[in-house]
């Protein structure tokens, strides 16, 4: 497999992709992508149709599935982030970060959360209100539903949502990093077979998988956010879009999208990323302030507080059969959803890790993730639970009657500011989808490059194309539905990445704690003055032991 560096400055795009390629990874997963856009093209309503019936089997059945391997997953980051591999460098020994703390979170945020957060921000907490979640003893629309509705937006958004790229990301990052592996899913096997038997028949299949599912989640995504574009030019103008005009529209934005890719991580992602980061902020603080400010505080203090009394219990609750429905449309649809964009997310991280430590990008992925989004779903789903308490505005109407694309538009003309708010709205929207369709499709040259850090442009322009192609034609044949059920199915077979992962970390780190260990008794010796002091709190870092070994 040829290097970056191998490959001659000058050559064509085509030479360059060509030469790039890992075949058997970008053909079977590019095949089958034409297999099921020719499909949908054919059959586009028993497409939908088969999707939507073999996810309501899996909603029903297997939701402990997805509830159990969530939590499996957060336990484990909880134990990186304090346990002794929390000092571990993410590259080679002592080596600086690639990017800058706030660079490196803000990519991270904007990459894997914030699409998200711009669709069912200003919804969620207001559907939860209307549609009591269970584990939430109150009556539809009633005070309590309101404070336990915000409890399991908050439930859904916080802790949980990037604990599976950091699973995914650490290992990676450190096996590439460190030991010059390359960056693709199939490097999780490497503590198993060693760098030389990544390219046997395990590793292609691991790759191939870890493609089919980012695809599903790529597709999922851009439905999302190209549908809540579409609608919200149809809401505030009128024009109304037919199927054909839908796929057109929608195909042809993530390919001009995809177009500043070229760009790379360096100068596109990156000030995409801290443009996202300060919009997002600036259009939060300004609804929380001209919003009903004391009704937030007052509604996201209580509903914090029924987050982490009833924490436990909902991250293991199923449903027994009562509220397989319920759980299934949201827990397990976010936690699906998750994980089929956990391969592309974790290698995005592993990608923007290097330098970073171990504690670094869990403490990024646990309390940075939560730090950011408590603010926006406080003030989001506040602000929609006044307004339809109040009388102001009947969300769930305007919802009703035009989808729940368009519930940002209504919330935020029914505020002060209402022009400044409603014309920023669309340009986070459109901000977020780029930075979907520039990460995403960064991933997938990744996958099909054999690892690559900068695929060629061409290769991710044909990704590109062919995910806005699939997106519109969920959203034609199903919608919001059809994209929820695809990312519960597509997110199915991570459970088995991710407990790869989780060994092949265990599997790793433990040969690097013998250094930690020696390193501490090296320097306890060498000091008398600790001899009565905890070992704990002296525990060495393997870069000074390591950057001895390399002296000596």
């Amino acid at each position: 497999m040829k290097s970056e560096d191998s490959i001659p400055h000058g050559k064509s795009s085509v030479s360059r992709f060509v030469d790039e390629i890992d075949a058997t990874v970008f053909v079977t997963g590019f095949v089958l992508s034409l297999i099921a856009i020719v499909i949908f093209l054919i059959y586009p309503q028993s497409s939908v149709g088969t999707i939507l019936a073999i996810t309501d089997h899996i909603r029903h059945n297997y939701t402990w599935i997805y509830v159990v391997t969530m939590f499996l997953m957060l336990l484990f980051v909880l134990f990186l982030l304090f346990g002794k591999w929390r000092d571990i460098t993410l590259g080679k020994p002592a080596e600086d970060p690639e990017f800058t703390l706030f660079e490196f979170f803000a990519m991270m945020f904007s990459a894997g959360i914030a699409a998200g957060i711009v669709f069912w921000g200003p919804a969620e907490a207001l559907f939860h209100y209307d549609t009591v979640p269970p584990l939430i003893d109150a009556e539809s629309q009633m005070p309590a539903a309101a404070t336990g509705a915000v409890q399991y937006t908050l439930f859904h958004w916080g802790i949980y949502y990037l604990i599976p790229y950091a699973i995914i990301g650490i290992p990676i990052a450190f096996l590439s990093y460190r030991h010059e592996a390359p960056l693709r899913i199939s490097t999780l096997l490497m503590p198993f077979v060693g760098i030389d038997g990544l390219d046997n028949v395990w590793g292609k299949l691991l790759d191939i998988l870890a493609v089919l599912v980012t695809i599903g989640g790529i597709t999922t995504t851009l439905g999302f956010i190209g549908s809540q574009l579409l609608s919200g030019v149809q809401y505030t103008t009128g024009i109304t879009f037919g199927n054909t005009e839908t796929i057109l529209l929608i195909s042809g934005l993530t390919v001009v999208f995809t177009l500043s890719a070229v760009l790379g991580v360096e100068r596109g992602i990156r000030r995409l990323s801290l443009f996202n980061i300060v919009l997002f902020s600036l259009l939060g603080v300004l609804a929380f302030l001209v919003g009903p400010t004391n009704f937030i505080i007052n509604l996201g203090v209580q509903a914090t507080g029924g987050y982490f009394n009833d924490f436990f219990e909902m991250s293991l609750y199923t449903g027994m059969g009562e509220n397989d429905g319920w759980i299934g449309s949201w827990t397990v649809f976010y936690w699906a959803w998750v994980f089929s964009w956990a391969p592309f997310g974790g290698l995005f991280v592993a990608r923007i890790s290097r330098g970073r430590t171990v504690r670094e990008v869990a403490a990024a992925t646990i309390f940075g993730a939560t730090a950011g989004t408590l603010p926006w779903f406080y003030t989001m789903g506040g602000t929609a639970i006044w307004l339809q308490r109040s009388g102001r505005v009947n969300l769930l109407e305007e919802i009703s009657a035009h989808g729940v694309a368009i519930s940002g538009l209504p919330l935020f003309n029914a505020l002060p500011l209402a022009p400044l708010l409603v014309g920023l709205f669309p340009i986070l929207i459109t901000t977020f989808f780029l930075t979907s369709a520039d990460s995403s499709t960064l991933a997938l040259g990744m996958l099909t490059t054999g690892g690559k850090e900068s695929p060629s442009s061409l290769n991710r322009i044909i990704w590109g194309t062919l995910m806005g192609i699939l997106a519109s034609l969920l959203i034609v044949g199903g919608g919001v539905s059809a994209l929820q059920s695809l990312a519960i199915l597509s997110g199915l077979p991570f459970v088995a990445i991710a407990m790869l992962a989780i060994v092949a970390t265990s599997v790793e780190f433990r040969k690097v704690a013998p250094i930690f260990e020696s390193s501490a008794k090296e320097k306890r010796s060498s000091r008398p003055e600790f001899h009565e002091e905890s070992p704990e709190s002296h525990v060495g870092s393997p870069e000074s032991h390591e950057d001895s070994q390399r002296k000596d």
